[in-house]
């Protein structure tokens, strides 16, 4: 689903208009005020009602400030009818140019614009704008801000972040945190219905650290959920569940009924792209629970959209009918556009789901005509198009809006400036691809349907290397055989899907594609492995049943006849086969072994990037940074007792002249950046490392300290282009943790391939301290002896393998992957 993030004014200024009658009333409307800008607003609105209570009987003025005030605590509330109620009240002619007439023309404006009354909010807040600026009244910065909202609500975004940038100005000018804290978080939702989404956050992060100094519930609530909403579009969804769940929770700390309705179903929408689909069922259907008590008609729609795609994506097409037409008629009502056409996108798709294809064809077309509908809802409408053309035995016309979907989907990505959110943002959008795929490979179009399935991946890795964005033409003139014969090399290629799941077997003379499982069902015995290998200690050669063997048999059994025995095997792994090692899955015959007896295998990102890699010929005068060994900084990082040896093993490889060190005091983070890192043929790093799972671009080399800083992270190797033939890193969780649609594992393995190295070998979980010193010896001495990474890092796992030693188990040997293709 795609929805706006949720605004709201919070408060208003300080100073209060009128004349000041008495000191109590006065406090006591700061003090109600204030309550409401830190969003306790359950106190708030008790207190207002004392006060009314107290000064109706005896001063009209003072009882109408407080009126208006408990109309404005209702908006916030999400009551608009009943704040509109009090506020339809005159106010006494002393106050008809105050600013309490000014506050009430702006929460009427407001109240009007929530329920989707648009020409009567225009008319409330252009009534407050004249009378503020006549009066130079202090609210000026608040009416703006209202305006903002307003334009924004009526998708006028130059208009809104003019209103948004002239309160931010004001807000700061005269020191008001509050409306300087909402106008943040306001131009980031201008920057997110722009689709500029990385900007988007950054407002979003700017704001809530405003709210969060100022001790604001409310306003840390709406930061929160927004950058969660924002985090959930660029298919971060660590990051967008662990966010939301904070928005929701604080805004029910608050009392902020409305808004912790908003970010639950924003929650549930998460859930949902996830494929969590119990969990997102019970948490929108108790934001829908929520929001008919209230009169937020635009939240109640998200509720209801939110269930019918979920009740969709199950089946339940008349469940999904009956809350789409209730969404519909709402959004119809109130003239929301966006809203409306969402919910004739569901309809389509409902439309589509009974087989009712020509009424599922008028409304995707209507909704792609539409030169004001947003982009995401555009590429959906394209790709459910294709979807229904297909069903409708239309290929011609299938492919068309296929492409166009595609096409759509590269030009966001693209446009993304921060390098996380292009890693995550497939994550959102793969599901399209994923449907193009199945559409030629139903037809039998083994070639374009990998070409589809190739344009998908590693495109921020091949951004970052300056390929092209769009490579489309590349991919589909690219020869797959080729690339298989250039390498000497049998290349696996997967493709992992909800409904469907491909392998393509190339070789040098052919490509052959075969049909396998759905996603589920191989994550199910992929996690199930792993853990086996990390925690079991049984050994997977004596379970003939055992996860490794029913893996070999659903992913390389059936391409076994094309592939000699040790033959060079490229892996371009898929979602969770990304996470574990393929030189682990148990062979069942001629006896139980493992594949790495049979292969030397590879990992790659891409076949685009692997044709378009440069030569992988040993180097002609190799040499050696090697850092490691570092001095603790933290009592979780603790010094490697084989670190020292392993350092003496590698060195012994290369001429003094040939080598530089960084060790003990000296390998820092800042002698790694400043040491010329290019220059290098081989780097090793001997130390820790630490892998990020909700921000995997965080993930770091763990070195001496120098100052404060003792981490190395992902995000700072990036900036440092290399040339390097070997990247080697000697460290736990070297491969990263979290692996993203299209884009695979991504943490320091990824960072130096994103650098500009040609090979990276690293862990994919923590590794012995015994053992590896061991493993990288002969590692070196296979590449001394004129041996590639991939048959030397073959044979030191062997050696390992073939020993009378515990470390012959794969948990030793096997955390270690070569990664190639840059």
């Amino acid at each position: 689903m795609y929805c706006p993030g949720l605004l709201v004014v919070i408060g208003i200024a300080l100073a209060i208009g009128g004349c000041r009658r008495a000191a109590s009333p006065d406090t006591a409307l700061l003090h109600i005020r204030e309550e409401a800008r830190r969003g306790q607003l359950d106190a708030a609105l008790h207190d207002t009602d004392i006060a009314i209570a107290r000064y109706q009987p005896r001063d009209p003025e003072w009882a109408a400030r407080f009126r208006v005030q408990k109309a404005h605590i209702l908006m916030l509330q999400g009551s608009y009818s009943e704040s509109l109620t009090l506020l339809n009240e005159p106010l006494p002619p002393s106050l008809s140019r105050s600013d309490t007439e000014i506050q009430r023309k702006m929460v009427q404006g407001l109240s009007h614009d929530f329920l989707q009354q648009f020409d009567a909010a225009d008319r409330n807040i252009s009534e407050a704008e004249a009378l503020a600026s006549i009066l130079h009244s202090s609210l000026r910065g608040d009416v703006a801000q209202a305006r903002g909202t307003l334009e924004l609500d009526r998708r006028k975004y130059p208009e809104a972040a003019v209103a948004f940038r002239n309160v931010l100005a004001f807000a700061q000018h005269h020191n008001q945190p509050f409306l300087e804290t909402l106008a943040l978080g306001s131009l980031g939702n201008v920057s997110m219905w722009q689709e500029h989404y990385d900007e988007a956050i950054d407002w979003f992060k700017a704001a809530l650290e405003k709210a969060r100094a100022l001790g604001s519930l409310s306003s840390e609530s709406r930061a929160l959920g927004n950058m969660g909403w924002n985090y959930s579009v660029v298919g971060d969804f660590d990051n967008a569940e662990a966010s939301l769940a904070q928005a929701q929770s604080k805004a029910g700390q608050a009392g902020l009924t409305d808004n912790q309705t908003y970010w639950l179903n924003s929650l549930g929408e998460v859930y949902f792209r996830q494929r969590r689909y119990g969990a997102a069922e019970q948490t929108s259907g108790k934001a829908l629970n929520l929001a008919r008590g209230r009169d937020d008609k635009n939240t109640l729609t998200q509720c209801l959209n939110t269930l019918s795609e979920i009740e969709l994506a199950t089946g339940r097409f008349d469940l999904a009918e009956q809350h789409n037409q209730e969404a519909a008629a709402i959004e119809n009502a109130g003239l929301d556009h966006f809203g409306v056409q969402y919910s004739q996108l569901i309809a389509g798709r409902i439309a589509a789901g009974k087989k009712q294809f020509s009424q599922a064809e008028a409304i995707f077309r209507k909704i792609i005509a539409d030169p004001a509908v947003e982009t995401p809802l555009k590429w959906q409408a394209e790709s459910r198009l294709a979807q229904v053309y297909a069903a409708e035995n239309q290929p011609a016309k299938a492919e068309r809006e296929f492409r166009r979907a595609i096409s759509a989907i590269s030009k966001v990505q693209g446009s993304l400036q921060r390098e996380e959110f292009r890693v995550s943002f497939l994550s959102s959008a793969i599901q399209f691809y994923d449907a193009y795929i199945d559409f030629l490979a139903v037809r039998g179009r083994t070639l374009d349907a990998l070409s589809v399935a190739d344009l998908s991946r590693a495109r921020a890795l091949a951004k970052g290397l300056s390929q092209p964005t769009d490579n489309s033409s590349q991919a589909s003139s690219l020869d797959p055989r080729s690339i298989a014969a250039r390498f000497h090399a049998t290349l696996l290629f997967y493709s992992l899907g909800e409904q469907h799941s491909y392998l393509w077997l190339i070789t040098p003379s052919n490509v052959t594609l075969i049909h396998l499982p759905p996603e589920q069902e191989i994550s199910s015995l992929v996690k199930n492995y792993r853990e086996a290998l990390l925690n079991s200690p049984s050994d997977p050669l004596t379970e003939p049943d055992s996860a490794g063997a029913k893996l070999y048999a659903m992913l390389v059994a059936p391409a076994t006849k094309l592939i000699p025995r040790n033959a060079r095997v490229i892996i371009f792994p898929d979602g969770p086969l990304d996470t574990f090692n393929f030189d682990t899955l148990v062979v069942p015959s001629p006896k139980p072994h493992y594949w790495i007896e049979d292969v030397t295998i590879t990992n790659a990102n891409s076949l685009a990037l692997l044709a378009r890699s440069k030569s992988f010929s040993l180097p002609r005068n190799p040499n050696l940074l090697l850092i490691g060994d570092p001095v603790p900084a933290d009592s979780a990082f603790p010094a490697l007792p084989q670190a020292a040896a392993e350092i003496s093993r590698v060195e012994s490889y290369f001429p003094e002249k040939s080598r530089r060190l960084l060790t003990g005091p000296a390998a820092t983070p800042a002698a790694y950046l400043q040491s010329g890192p290019e220059r290098y043929a081989y780097l090793h790093f001997v130390t820790h490392g630490i892998a990020s799972r909700l921000q995997p671009l965080e993930s770091a080399v763990v070195l001496s300290p120098s100052g404060d800083s003792y981490k190395l992270y992902a995000r700072e190797i990036i900036t440092r282009p290399l040339h390097a033939y070997l990247v080697t890193i000697s460290a736990c969780n070297g491969a990263g943790n979290r692996a993203y649609a299209g884009e695979g594992l991504v943490g320091l393995s990824w960072a130096f391939l994103r650098a500009g190295a040609h090979h990276v070998i690293s862990a994919l979980w923590e590794v012995s301290d015994a053992s590896t010193p061991q493993l990288m010896k002969s590692l070196y001495e296979g590449l001394h002896r004129g041996e590639d990474p991939a048959a030397a890092l073959r044979n030191a796992k062997l050696s390992l393998l073939h020993s009378n030693s515990i470390y012959k188990k794969p948990f030793y040997w096997a955390p270690f992957q070569l990664y190639s293709g840059s």
